[in-house]
């Protein structure tokens, strides 16, 4: 007589132990079950995120960018001043003919001072050097909801969030206030364009609007 096979239901095999599933605990987020749960070995992972990981030099960098705040601020007024005065070379040039060599300096320096992503929109004097694109969301005017109580990211618990350091930088600024204005929403057809240049273009239309105004 062919022996019985063992029941297969939903319940799982007859003779297998039943295995209740963890109990939630408050405050807990499945990341830290998995985590728990995860084979024990000698490795040990460095405890931040993946992000934070691939770009630590640079987020360090980017917290002492806000606490010189002051500092980088005179700076950056300084540098406009200059590239304001060599508008006639960019404009003899052509804007769109130094775009690339200009966007290749800017990249560089922005991403590592600021962690820069070239949105070409540039609002760190009214950011307290801290740049809003870092932030997970992107929030342009102000923090989410979700900030926690550390002043740490939802999004990235390991990281303080990116608007608190902003506040913190707008506070040694001479023109800290600016963090009150509204920005617009991110224009996604100046990505990767150079704000120095944009900037620098737009002043000097202002300059020469003034200028034609005052001899009228």
């Amino acid at each position: 007589m062919a022996e019985r096979p063992a029941s297969t239901t939903a319940k799982g095999p007859a003779d297998a132990p039943v295995v209740p599933a963890p109990a939630a605990t408050p405050g807990v987020t499945q990341a830290t079950i998995v985590k728990r749960s995860a084979p024990k070995s000698d490795y040990k992972p460095a405890d931040v995120s993946p992000q934070r990981r691939v770009q630590r030099k640079t987020y360090t960098v980017r917290l002492w960018a806000v606490r010189n705040s002051r500092l980088l601020e005179w700076f950056y007024a300084r540098f406009a001043d200059v590239f304001l005065l060599l508008h006639p070379v960019w404009k003899g040039i052509g804007y769109s003919r130094v775009e690339a060599p200009v966007k290749f300096v800017e990249k560089r320096v922005k991403g590592f001072m600021f962690d820069c992503r070239m949105c070409g929109q540039c609002v760190l004097s009214s950011t307290g050097m801290s740049c809003p694109m870092n932030c997970p969301k992107q929030l342009r005017n102000g923090p989410c909801g979700g900030v926690r109580a550390n002043g740490n990211c939802e999004v990235e618990p390991d990281m303080p969030c990116v608007w608190v350091k902003a506040w913190e930088g707008s506070r040694n600024m001479a023109k800290g206030d600016a963090i009150l204005n509204i920005q617009k929403p991110v224009d996604q057809s100046l990505r990767e364009t150079s704000a120095w240049l944009r900037v620098t273009a737009q002043a000097a239309a202002e300059r020469e609007q003034s200028k034609a105004g005052a001899n009228a």
